[in-house]
C-alpha cells in the first residue's frame, strides 16, 4: 500500500530533511564519480582498449534508462522515504557484486555489480530529486538543488583522490612492469592489482546498508507532489487524467538532461582519457576527476549566492551554457595541461546545470510529478550514450575534435531550453 503523504513542510522545518537527503547527494555522489579513475582501472587491471574500458559509465548509466519507470511504480507503492531506504540496500548489493567480480578478474561480473550500483542509484534520484525540488518553492528550487550538489561534488573528490591512493598508486611503474613481464608474472601482478578494489568495495557495502537502516527508521517527512507541485492555473485539475504527453516542456527537459549528463560525464570520468590522448602520465590524469569536481564545487557555490535573488534559474541556465561553448572552444584550440584545463572547467559550467533543468522540467506536473521525475532520471542514459560515442569518433578523428563536436551542439541545446525549451506548453 502506498504511503500516506503530506503537504510540503513549511520552510522552517525544512532543514532536517534537507541535511538527510544533503547525506544522500553525498553518498550517490562518492559512488557515481568513482565510474572516471575506474576507467583507468579497468583498462590495466582487464588489458582492454577505451572501448571496453568505457563499458564502466555505459553499464552504471544504462540501468538508469531501464529501470527509473519500475522505480517510480515501487516509490508508489513504498512512498519516499521507504523507496530511499530500499535503493540504498540494492547498491549495497551492487557494491559486493563488483568488488568480489573485480577481484576475480570477471569483467562480465564487474560490469552486472556496476548495473545493480546504478539500479538502486535510479530508485534513490528518482525519490530524492523531486523530493528537494517540491520541498519549497518550485522557484528557487535551484537553489536547495544547489546544496545537494555542494555535498554531491565534495564526495566527488573525495572519490578519485581516495580511490587513487588506495588503488591506483603507483600505476604507471605497475603498467610498465606489466608490459615487460612474462605472462606468469604478468598475471600475478595483475591479479594483484585487481584485488586492491576488494576491501574498498566491502566497505562500501557496509556503510550503504547502514545508511538504509537509519533512513529507513528516519523521522523524513513524505511529500504529496500533486499538492506540493500544481501550478495556480492548474490547483483542481486532474492532471493524472490529461496524461503526461501533455507537458512539451518535460520532454524538451528529458532531452536536455540527457545532453547534459552526457558533457557533466565527458568532463568528469573522460578527463583522463583526454590527457592521455597529449601522453600525460597515469600517475597524473589519475587524478584529474577531482579537478573538474572542484569546478564544479565552485560553480555550486555560486549558484547558492546567485540564485534566485540576483538571476533566475532558467537564466543563470543560458549563462552556464554559454561558458560551456567557451570552454569546449579553449580545450579545442589549446594543448596539453591547458586545453585539461579548460575541460576542468566545464565542471564550473555543468554545476548548476541539473539544479536548474530538473525542476524546470517538472513544474506543474503535480500528481504526475513521480512519473516525470522518472523520465528525467531515464535521461541519465547519456552519461552512457555520448563518451560512447566519444570513444568511437576519436578513431576517425583528432581526439580534441571529437571532443569539441560532441559538446558545442550539446551546450547549443541546453543554451535553447534555458531560454525557451521550458516555457513550452505552459499555461502563462
Amino acid at each position: 500500500m502506498a504511503a500516506t503523504l503530506t503537504a510540503a513542510p513549511a520552510a522552517r522545518t525544512n532543514f532536517g530533511p534537507m541535511m538527510i537527503i544533503g547525506m544522500l547527494f553525498f553518498i550517490f555522489g562518492f559512488v557515481t564519480w568513482l565510474n572516471g579513475p575506474l576507467i583507468t582501472f579497468v583498462k590495466l587491471a582487464f588489458q582492454t582498449n577505451d572501448f571496453n574500458a568505457f563499458l564502466v559509465p555505459s553499464a552504471f548509466y544504462l540501468s538508469y534508462f531501464f529501470l527509473s519507470l519500475p522505480a517510480s511504480l515501487v516509490l508508489r507503492r513504498t512512498g519516499m522515504k521507504k523507496g530511499m531506504a530500499l535503493g540504498l540496500f540494492v547498491m549495497a548489493i551492487g557494491a559486493l557484486l563488483f568488488g568480489q567480480f573485480v577481484s576475480m578478474r570477471v569483467f562480465a561480473g564487474a560490469l552486472t555489480g556496476l548495473f545493480v550500483i546504478g539500479a538502486g542509484l535510479s530508485l534513490l534520484q528518482t525519490a530524492s530529486n523531486p523530493y528537494i525540488s517540491i520541498l519549497g518553492p518550485i522557484d528557487s528550487a535551484a537553489q536547495r538543488i544547489a546544496f545537494m550538489g555542494i555535498c554531491n561534488k565534495v564526495a566527488g573528490i573525495l572519490a578519485p583522490i581516495l580511490i587513487g591512493t588506495l588503488v591506483l598508486h603507483g600505476i604507471g611503474d605497475l603498467d610498465q612492469k606489466v608490459k615487460a613481464a612474462d605472462p606468469v608474472t604478468r598475471e600475478l601482478l595483475l591479479n594483484e592489482f585487481a584485488s586492491r578494489v576488494h576491501v574498498p568495495y566491502m566497505v562500501i557495502a557496509g556503510v550503504l546498508v547502514l545508511l538504509a537502516i537509519w533512513i529507513a527508521r528516519s523521522s523524513l517527512p513524505d511529500i504529496e507532489s500533486a499538492s506540493a507541485n500544481s501550478t495556480p492555473a492548474r490547483v483542481g485539475d486532474a492532471t493524472a487524467s490529461r496524461g503526461i504527453t501533455h507537458f512539451p516542456h518535460l520532454w524538451l527537459g528529458v532531452l536536455c538532461l540527457f545532453v547534459y549528463v552526457g558533457v557533466e560525464v565527458m568532463a568528469g570520468d573522460a578527463i583522463g582519457t583526454y590527457g592521455a590522448g597529449f601522453n600525460l602520465p597515469l600517475d597524473q590524469t589519475k587524478f584529474f576527476t577531482a579537478f573538474t569536481l572542484g569546478a564544479m564545487l565552485l560553480g555550486y557555490v555560486a549558484g547558492l549566492l546567485l540564485i534566485p535573488k540576483i538571476v533566475s534559474q532558467q537564466r543563470y541556465l543560458a549563462i552556464s551554457a554559454v561558458l560551456g561553448v567557451l570552454f569546449s572552444i579553449g580545450a579545442f584550440l589549446t594543448h596539453g595541461y591547458l586545453s585539461v584545463g579548460f575541460v576542468a572547467s566545464l565542471g564550473f559550467a555543468n554545476a548548476m546545470m541539473w539544479p536548474a533543468i530538473f525542476p524546470l522540467a517538472i513544474k506543474g506536473l503535480g500528481a504526475l510529478t513521480e512519473r516525470g521525475s522518472a523520465l528525467l532520471i531515464m535521461a541519465i542514459a547519456g552519461g552512457a550514450v555520448i563518451p560512447q560515442l566519444f570513444v568511437h569518433l576519436k578513431e576517425h578523428v583528432d581526439f580534441q575534435l571529437a571532443f569539441l563536436l560532441l559538446m558545442v551542439p550539446c551546450y547549443l541545446y541546453i543554451l535553447f531550453y534555458g531560454l525557451a525549451g521550458h516555457r513550452v506548453g505552459q499555461q502563462q
